[in-house]
């Protein structure tokens, strides 16, 4: 294995270039197929987890799903924090950043940055909670797809390029983030969910923040400062992407709505957001919800 992976290092180096050396040894950086196997693994559980609870009563797991998204929520709010303070102490600019201009909050950025990639590992469970409380419907393409890229685009990110310009994308999803995992937490609590009003936002805000980060990386490209372009590009194509499906979602989730579904959804209950709904049990849901996109 050890041979297997030296090998495919250096044609992945041979490819991308050289990696930044201030990663070497991190947990899961090193090598890619650790990331690349957990993938499959994930891809794996996603195919043959609706077969194997088919003749199974759904789980309910109330207590652990407020646990897991009020992690996510402050873990997400730590990332945010954390990128905006070394935004401003390393004096980052807007319009392109390179990654070795920032000084000590550059080693600030990567930190939370490798946090970041680490946390779309942890995000897998979304997925596992679908398929234990039988929500299959609620498995897309495109709930799996972001899933499924995002860890292996972070793990490339963090190899190349895991501070400057990389910074902004995840910190407007790390703010959104907190948002979305705060509203499943508190969903999975019968009594709050009459207050619950923002779940509508959540989706306008990842679209908001897709159309930023096209703009902000697309002004690197016009006044380049060292940041590698392919990434540029690479950003910009995988955004665009991302407009395109979540603004489908959101037509179908809130533009066709009868208004029986519509009142339902006023009424407070827990409906899914951007394809998610992990605040409840399946129990507690209504029979036919939209699916969940992220």
């Amino acid at each position: 294995m050890e041979s297997f992976n030296h090998k495919l290092n250096l044609y992945i180096d041979s490819w991308m270039g050289p990696r930044d050396p201030r990663v070497r040894g991190w947990l899961l950086l090193d090598h890619y197929i650790p990331t690349f196997s957990l993938t499959l693994l994930y891809l794996l559980i996603v195919w043959t987890g609706p077969r194997y609870m088919k003749n199974r009563q759904p789980l309910s797991y109330r207590g652990v799903m407020v646990a897991y998204n009020l992690g996510l929520t402050l873990l997400s709010f730590y990332m945010f924090y954390e990128l905006v303070t070394g935004v401003l102490q390393g004096g980052y600019s807007f319009f392109c950043q390179d990654t070795r201009s920032g000084g000590s909050a550059d080693d600030k950025i990567i930190n939370v940055l490798w946090w970041y990639y680490f946390s779309k590992l942890i995000e897998f469970m979304d997925t596992f909670f679908f398929i234990l409380r039988k929500n299959n419907h609620q498995i897309t393409f495109l709930h799996v797809f972001h899933h499924a890229t995002m860890l292996n685009i972070w793990w490339f990110v963090m190899n190349w390029v895991p501070c400057g310009h990389s910074y902004f994308g995840a910190c407007l999803n790390s703010f959104i983030h907190v948002l979305m995992y705060s509203y499943y937490g508190l969903s999975a609590i019968p009594s709050m969910r009459p207050y619950l009003w923002w779940k509508k936002y959540i989706t306008q805000g990842q679209l908001i923040q897709f159309v930023l980060t096209v703009i902000q990386t697309t002004c690197a490209v016009v006044w380049p400062c060292g940041f590698p372009n392919g990434w540029l590009y690479f950003q910009i194509s995988y955004m665009v992407t991302l407009i395109i499906l979540f603004l489908n979602f959101y037509v179908k989730t809130y533009k066709k709505q009868d208004p029986s579904q519509r009142k339902e959804y006023q009424n407070g209950m827990a409906s899914p957001v951007n394809g998610h709904s992990n605040g409840m049990a399946s129990s507690d849901s209504v029979k036919h919800r939209k699916p969940r996109a992220d």
